[in-house]
């Protein structure tokens, strides 16, 4: 393969989701059929990064996205954990091979345009060619509960309106609230840009002023009912605005590194195939995080009444999927039919993401 080629499936791997589009990778060309992908995780500032798994996830999406990049040029891509590496810097090397024949991956022609979208979504019902599809995105080893009808769908609005609740009264979260936002941006190639989080200019304007610093926060939160407007533009009409929630869960519990980048390899397939069938889809990853927190027994904050309120969250989420509280989660979304976001995060360029010659 030539470097041309290698760069070109970089470029197009690239477009892999990550969480608050930090993408935590780069990229090495190492030999014409090998790329080495250097990947870290946020866990140290992150709270949302519970033990490197959002970003292993992401790690898993990035490298599923290369496969299917690798094969609009008729190439197999196969890849391996690098023995030796450490949970939080991991290195994946990924193995090209010619592959005469090999068509291309449907799922590659919507790769760019996946995108998240966080305002409000018609509420036509999935059809049946999609819920199958969106059924058997993930692969063996994962399934997928739906929660569609009005009354399932205002479970989650509850559950999501109750967790957002943690999300922006947590001490803990409000940098990583501060910082992922790039402001007066309709693009943003390393964060989410204001005009895509969701809000109206309005409450985005307030937002921006109110989150200089914690002690407006929590003046806010505490007096003047600053969860509110957020809450329910970001958490509760979404909730409601589509076509259903959907849950991925994962067959055995998720019990390595290495599990969760193949959760993040399906949680992928489960994003494209909804593109590819002229959806929408948003994560919605808090509840699941908050959820894993509960599960290991591990505090979230050094409130007491975050974790309180986390385990009532995760007691809730569990009545909503009829499930105990050990089964194991690996990702939570929403999806239906929209208009096409005006504003979106962007992604680095490949020479950004190079290392090496």
């Amino acid at each position: 393969m030539s470097r041309d080629q290698l760069l070109a499936i970089l470029d197009l791997a690239r477009w892999a989701p990550s969480g608050d589009n930090t993408q935590p990778w780069r990229f090495e060309i190492v030999a014409p059929d090998r790329i080495a992908i250097h990947g870290f995780d946020t866990r140290a500032h992150v709270i949302y990064d519970f033990d490197g798994h959002a970003s292993q996830m992401a790690h898993g999406a990035l490298l599923e996205t290369l496969r299917m990049a690798a094969s609009t040029y008729a190439l197999e891509a196969s890849w391996s954990l690098r023995p030796g590496t450490p949970d939080s810097a991991p290195i994946y090397d990924v193995l090209l091979r010619a592959a005469p024949g090999l068509a291309p991956d449907p799922l590659a022609a919507v790769i760019r345009q996946r995108v998240v979208q966080r305002r409000p979504m018609r509420t036509t019902p999935l059809t049946a060619a999609q819920r199958r599809s969106l059924a058997d995105a993930p692969g063996p080893g994962f399934t997928v509960q739906f929660f569609e009808s009005f009354p399932q769908r205002l479970q989650v609005a509850r559950l999501l309106w109750q967790n957002a609740g943690l999300r922006l009264t947590c001490p803990e979260a409000y940098p990583v609230h501060r910082d992922i936002i790039e402001w007066n941006a309709r693009f943003s190639k390393d964060r989410i840009p204001d005009q895509a989080v969701g809000v109206d200019p309005m409450t985005a304007k307030l937002m921006h002023w109110v989150m200089q610093s914690w002690e407006r926060v929590d003046f806010f939160n505490r007096y003047l009912l600053g969860t509110v407007a957020p809450r329910i533009q970001l958490d509760f009409l979404p909730a409601l605005a589509c076509a259903a929630h959907l849950l991925m869960r994962p067959e055995q519990a998720l019990a390595s590194p290495a599990d969760y980048v193949r959760a993040g390899i399906a949680l992928q397939r489960v994003w494209l195939t909804a593109a590819a069938n002229g959806l929408y889809l948003q994560p919605e990853m808090t509840p699941v995080i908050f959820r894993w927190y509960v599960q290991a027994g591990r505090p979230i904050s050094a409130l007491p009444a975050i974790d309180r309120g986390a385990r009532s969250l995760a007691a809730r989420f569990d009545a909503l999927a009829g499930t105990e509280a050990g089964a194991p989660f690996a990702f939570f979304c929403r999806v239906g039919n929209a208009s096409e976001p005006a504003a979106r995060s962007i992604r680095k360029e490949v020479g950004e993401l190079l290392i090496g010659s």
